[in-house]
């Protein structure tokens, strides 16, 4: 069966942004779909997220594709990083990052520290990815828009679009739906 998991951005949670739509959208084209609450939303941290991610998707194959946003896709790399399993899973990102700028304060500075200085092995990663589609914002406010893109593409090969005007993909970026996401999706 058709699987499509939706892990949220930091602070977010199931109901968050375009999910609820997302996965309506994914249960009519016949997906068993997952949007986990993902612990300490507002402090993740990274093995937390990567072991919980691990219970819920079980045992990926072909026909799984993982879904992140924004910590979402961290989450999400650094769970392929660590897994061994054969068959290669999709993957879509958005407002995906490896640096960060304007950060609001210094406690947030500090949960993203861990996040933005571990490292990601991305053969490790690429190695388990078919297809990787990564969708950025041309007015994301955590800047490194150009940096963040190169390193999809030069690193895991990603198919990356820079949509126009669409902050971090949030609802307070008025992002309720993403059909440029559907349209990848079979």
């Amino acid at each position: 069966m058709k699987t499509a998991i939706i892990v949220h951005r930091w602070d977010g949670n199931s109901k968050s942004d375009w999910c609820p739509w997302l996965k309506n959208e994914l249960e009519n084209k016949g997906y068993n779909v997952k949007v986990p609450e993902m612990p300490n939303t507002d402090k993740p941290k990274i093995n937390a997220w990567i072991s919980h991610l691990k219970k819920i998707i079980g045992k990926p194959n072909k026909d799984t594709i993982l879904i992140g946003h924004s910590i979402g896709c961290q989450t999400i790399m650094r769970y392929l990083e660590k897994e061994n399993f054969n068959d290669k899973v999709n993957v879509i990102f958005v407002a995906g990052w490896f640096k960060l700028d304007n950060l609001e304060n210094k406690e947030v500075e500090e949960i993203a520290r861990p996040w933005l200085k571990t490292t990601i092995n991305f053969d490790k990663v690429k190695e388990k990815i078919g297809n990787l589609i990564v969708f950025l914002s041309s007015n994301e406010p955590y800047n490194y828009i150009k940096e963040n893109k190169e390193t999809f593409e030069r690193n895991l090969g990603a198919k990356v679009f820079i949509l126009k005007n669409k902050g971090h993909f949030t609802e307070d970026d008025n992002i309720k739906k993403l059909p440029e996401v559907l349209k990848f999706i079979k």
